[in-house]
């Protein structure tokens, strides 16, 4: 399978697909899982994204692969990327597939660092890739990983508005 790391849009459709990256079996390996976690009780919603702070993640840690994130605020769209233009992984977790659910994925979340807070109070956790590793192999504390980036770590722009419209005008 070859490494996947395209937009991450957080208003995605509960069970889009998406390549993972995880222990499994001693070995990495990258799957393709539906997101979204089974609720724990009957009759309650799907979930997502799930808080990171003062938690422990002490097994089925995941890696998904992003060029940058996509986020709505008052209405409007914003793209958020690494200054630096590398690509990223949000901090995950998988569960089992059981007789009621598939296998599949949440990305866990952090406050906002000062480049999301302005549009967002919480965001999900980004590792940079020399850190997955230390995510996938339980060799770091959570709170060492799971907190904001740096100010100045993302850029933040609007998806081009008139390209979009021009984009729409030659559909006719």
């Amino acid at each position: 399978m070859i490494m996947s790391a395209k937009v991450f849009d957080s208003d995605a459709p509960l069970d889009e697909r998406r390549v993972i990256i995880r222990r499994y079996g001693g070995d990495v390996e990258m799957v393709e899982l539906p997101w979204g976690l089974q609720p724990r009780e009957p009759g309650g919603r799907p979930f997502t994204v799930v808080r990171g702070e003062d938690r422990k993640f002490p097994s089925h840690r995941c890696l998904v692969p992003a060029s940058e994130f996509r986020h709505r605020s008052q209405g409007k769209r914003y793209n958020f990327g690494l200054t630096n233009g590398d690509w990223f992984y949000f901090a995950g977790i998988w569960r089992p597939a059981s007789r009621d659910w598939p296998e599949a994925y949440a990305i866990l979340t952090t406050a906002a660092n000062e480049d999301v807070a302005p549009y967002h109070d919480r965001q999900m956790a980004v590792l940079r890739r020399d850190q997955r590793m230390a995510w996938l192999d339980l060799t770091c504390p959570e709170e060492e990983l799971l907190r904001p980036l740096p100010a100045g770590s993302f850029r933040v722009s609007r998806p081009c508005e008139a390209h979009t419209l021009a984009q729409a005008s030659l559909a006719f």
